[in-house]
């Protein structure tokens, strides 16, 4: 049941800079952060929290990778001692409707991909 148009011939065109900025986006604990920061402004120990089973330096490192590409801002705090908290930006939350669409295509198309997985299995 593909009711999904194929994509012309030349149309979907993934260059080596598309590519490294979707694994990026799209690696093992980038999405949860983001979720956890489209929420709400985070301290470092909240996300850990929030996603427990990230490593400190995993975290640290998909920290690092969204503030460079502009998605997460890391904001300095005027406390004592001096704390760090996470934002995400305004380019940071125009990822919301593609990641919705990709999680809606993944929620109609599971049962189907769970029929293929059984079947290569099986094979």
């Amino acid at each position: 049941m593909d009711t999904a148009p194929d994509f012309p011939t030349g149309e979907l065109r993934i260059t080596a800079p598309h590519r490294e900025l979707l694994d990026q986006v799209l690696d093992k604990w980038s999405l949860d952060v983001l979720n956890e920061l489209c929420e709400r402004p985070c301290r470092f120990n909240d996300l850990r929290r929030a996603v427990p089973a990230v490593t400190q330096k995993s975290l640290t490192a998909t920290l690092r990778r969204l503030e460079r590409n502009g998605i997460v801002e890391r904001v300095l705090l005027s406390t004592r001692p001096v704390a760090v908290e996470y934002r995400i930006t305004p380019l940071g939350k125009t990822l919301r409707h593609p990641v919705e669409v990709l999680l809606e295509w993944a929620a109609a198309h599971l049962p189907e991909i769970e029929r293929a997985r059984d079947a290569f299995d099986e094979a």
